[in-house]
């Protein structure tokens, strides 16, 4: 709600034991104040590529966490906020074992 005198916001204030809304200027405005906040949360899905030994994929010396071969593939994706780093996902070359690391 704003307030109608100046068009600022009014806030939850507690005067006399009653919350009301008020504003900086000095109006309140009469009734009860019921604040509610919801949060959404957004799943975000993320896809593996399934495609065995994709030629596009770059192949990096980095060892496999499940058997040890020491190359496999790897992509990123940006999985957070864009302020986030990205995440790396690795399969290995040899026993298709996928995982991800955050930087």
């Amino acid at each position: 709600m704003f307030c109608p005198k100046c068009g600022s916001i009014l806030m939850p204030k507690n005067i006399g034991g009653k919350r009301v809304l008020g504003c900086s200027c000095g109006y309140k405005a009469e009734g009860d104040v019921t604040i509610k906040e919801e949060v959404k949360h957004v799943k975000k899905e993320v896809h593996v590529l399934e495609n065995e030994n994709d030629p596009t994929l770059p192949l990096a010396d980095y060892a496999c966490k499940k058997c040890g071969h020491p190359k496999c593939f790897f992509w990123e994706l940006q999985t957070r906020s864009a302020d986030e780093a990205p995440t790396r996902f690795y399969k290995c070359e040899k026993c298709k074992h996928t995982w991800r690391e955050y930087k």
